[in-house]
């Protein structure tokens, strides 16, 4: 700055000095005339007042590996078996005898419908019954008394042939009595109405009281479901069916649930359909996964994993990618340490990472953080996980503070 640029600052200076709120501009201009002057005239460059510094940011290195080729879909758990428990003879709910939802074994009672009408019918039978054995010992009787006499011709034949008839008929009316005390005893069996399977029960349909018809829409009372172990349905289109016959017994399955934690147990594929569905071109499939703390309910929609081999490509950590309007994005670190964007292809998950089959080549130096603030060819200081600004004490990078200070 030149004595003139100083004269003519100081006389503006006086010309200001009633005007406060003027002073602060006029202070400010001077302190950067200041600064300009020190320096030369030369711009700031970088680390220097008003340039950009290289931001630190945390770089992993690109490195083929072999990863499992997974086609997923959306899918629905059922039981394994769906039993419905029907009314099959007509009475009122007198009793339900388990709580919804509750764990039953094969032959646990579950309703119970009121007996006495049954009961009824059971002893008319028996004293049908009781009747034709009666006429039966008679009839018997008769043709045994009659038989000797028509050898001596003391009676006709006509008499002994009516008394065989008697005996022939008394014998048919018990057997038909005796088939309807059968049937009255299973009816009777009927209004104590048992869970034909071990099973998780499901919605009581009607409450006590109600009256049941076998055939009707009044005879479900409720569904035993088997969930141990539980099926899932699911479906692949032409192509993705193709690749897992190739895949063969090679197969395996797993289950995302909705939270997206991974379920715990591998299953395997028991259903492939042989047909393709005209109006959907999809091919249904079903797999089975054990169950045993019943984690998994019917109804419930699951995402299926289905392994189908393996393949080179990259793992990429979630935070990494970005997605733009052309496709997904990497920022890698260029050789001169700035930002190169990398457009690359994905091929679904492994784990938690992406599955990167193009776009990235041994090597490369992908960023995971500070994305935001990431701008192409902006200068960057790349560091390894756990190094850089702000990692402990003992990392590689410890203060010149911690050290110890030299003797004089």
């Amino acid at each position: 700055m030149t004595l003139s640029h100083l004269i003519h600052f100081s006389g503006a200076h006086r010309q200001i000095r009633n005007r406060p709120w003027r002073l602060v501009v006029c202070t400010v201009t001077a302190l950067t005339l200041l600064s300009a002057c020190g320096n030369n005239g030369r711009a700031a460059g970088p680390g220097e007042a008003g340039g950009m510094p290289a931001m630190p940011v945390t770089v992993i290195e690109a490195n083929p590996q072999q990863v499992p080729v997974i086609i997923e879909v959306a899918g629905q758990t059922e039981g394994s078996k769906d039993i419905e428990v029907r009314a099959r003879v007509t009475g009122v709910l007198t009793k339900q005898l388990f709580q919804e939802g509750d764990k039953v074994k094969k032959g646990d009672a579950l309703f119970s419908i009121d007996r006495a009408p049954f009961e009824i019918a059971l002893a008319q039978a028996r004293a049908e019954l009781a009747q034709d054995k009666a006429n039966l010992e008679k009839a018997q009787r008769e043709a045994t008394r009659l038989k000797p006499l028509v050898d001596e011709k003391a009676v006709s034949q006509k008499e002994a042939d009516d008394a065989n008839s008697g005996l022939l008929t008394a014998q048919a009316s018990l057997a038909v009595n005796e088939a309807r005390v059968r049937d009255a005893e299973l009816n009777l069996s009927y209004t104590r109405i048992t869970a034909p399977i071990s099973g998780v029960t499901g919605r009581a349909e009607f409450s006590e009281g109600t009256l049941v018809i076998p055939g009707a829409a009044s005879s479900l009372l409720t569904t035993l479901h088997i969930i141990d172990p539980i099926w899932v349905r699911f479906g692949f289109s032409e192509s993705e069916a193709l690749q897992l016959r190739r895949a063969g017994s090679k197969s395996e399955v797993k289950l995302l649930l909705s939270d997206g934690s991974t379920y715990d147990m591998a299953g395997k594929l028991n259903f492939t359909a042989s047909t393709v569905n005209s109006s959907t071109g999809m091919v249904q499939m079903r797999a089975e996964f054990p169950n045993p703390n019943a984690r998994l309910l019917p109804g419930q929609f699951v995402r299926v994993q289905v392994a189908i081999g393996e393949r080179e490509a990259y793992l990429v950590p979630q935070a990494a990618m970005t997605q733009t309007d052309q496709g997904k994005l990497l920022f890698t670190v260029a050789a001169d340490n700035t930002v190169a964007p990398r457009p690359v292809e994905t091929d679904g998950w492994s784990g938690h990472d992406w599955v990167v089959s193009k776009g990235l080549a041994p090597g490369d130096k992908i960023i995971t953080d500070n994305l935001m603030k990431l701008r192409p060819g902006a200068a960057v200081m790349p560091h390894a996980r756990g190094e850089g600004p702000g990692a402990p004490a003992g990392a590689g990078n410890a203060p010149a503070a911690d050290k110890p200070a030299q003797k004089k």
